[in-house]
């Protein structure tokens, strides 16, 4: 197994755009982790290489999965929490190679979470939180207890993975071991909604009604990166300004929701702008007074 991952990986250590090597070997037979691969080899590569590219060896019966990826994939992944696998790699796989200790700072700096990134982070799940929750209430009024119970447990996921980032950590595949540990009464709402007693009508009425004041303790954090987007122009500010400004597609994706939800709350104002048609205004936002 050694020669043939030295024959696959050597290759690339010579090559001036490989920037660090990682190795993740599966833990059991069948370790999803691994896509049930025997190994994983992630190849980091500097952003003058595609995105992400995949091949597949075998090798007298061992299978091994090799991903090469770009930096800007990389952090894309990280940002939008779209790869949960990417970090528990990064974080545990074994170091191969590393190229003027690139891995070592990588790695490094995602311990240490730098305040900008974990700030769009919480945004991102912020939002994501509030587009399931949001969804799965609007099911459950409406009769369709599977489905809202199916949205209810992914705005759970969302609610965790926030609890997560706010105290500093990376949320990984076992965000919920990690949840134990840092929130235990979120922990207790998905036990609860999972493998309670109560009929699944009941769990879902009492999982909404703690899920709406876990969201309402949660606003303040979860919209301070957009706030204070918002806050570096005096003029108000169009949805489509904001969606390009954010340029995250997984945050871009919910922004209209969070806006709508923030104005609700108290958080942002609405500015009128009067349009070419009769009573008709394009509608602008700012920050609330309320917040200055």
């Amino acid at each position: 197994m050694d020669d043939l991952l030295r024959q696959l990986y050597q290759d690339r250590t010579s090559d001036k755009h490989t920037l660090g090597i990682l190795f993740t070997e599966k833990r059991r037979n069948d370790d999803a982790n691994t896509d049930y691969f025997d190994v994983v080899l992630l190849v980091i590569l500097d952003e003058s290489k595609p995105n992400w590219e995949i091949k597949h060896y075998e090798y007298t019966g061992y299978k091994v999965a090799m991903h090469l990826v770009n930096t800007t994939q990389l952090h894309d992944w990280l940002l939008n929490s779209s790869n949960r696998r990417v970090v528990d790699w990064l974080v545990n796989g074994r170091l191969l190679y590393d190229r003027n200790e690139y891995m070592k700072g990588f790695r490094k700096q995602m311990m240490e979470f730098p305040y900008e990134e974990r700030q769009i982070k919480i945004g991102v799940e912020f939002s994501k939180l509030i587009r399931r929750f949001k969804d799965g209430k609007a099911l459950f009024y409406e009769g369709h207890y599977l489905d809202s119970y199916n949205q209810i447990v992914h705005a759970l996921h969302h609610l965790a993975r926030l609890s997560v980032i706010e105290h500093g950590f990376y949320p990984e595949v076992t965000v919920w071991q990690q949840v134990k540990k840092i929130e235990p009464e979120i922990h207790k709402l998905y036990s609860e909604l999972v493998t309670g007693a109560e009929s699944i009508e009941k769990r879902l009425e009492l999982l909404i009604i703690a899920n709406e004041f876990e969201l309402m303790t949660k606003t303040k954090m979860g919209s301070a990166h957009l706030i204070d987007l918002m806050q570096s122009k005096q003029t108000p500010w169009t949805i489509q300004e904001l969606k390009e400004q954010l340029q995250i597609h997984d945050y871009s994706l919910d922004l209209s929701i969070l806006v709508e939800y923030l104005v609700q709350k108290g958080y942002i104002d609405v500015v009128k702008e009067e349009t070419k048609g009769k009573s008709i205004y394009h509608r602008q936002y700012v920050p609330s007074r309320s917040l200055i």
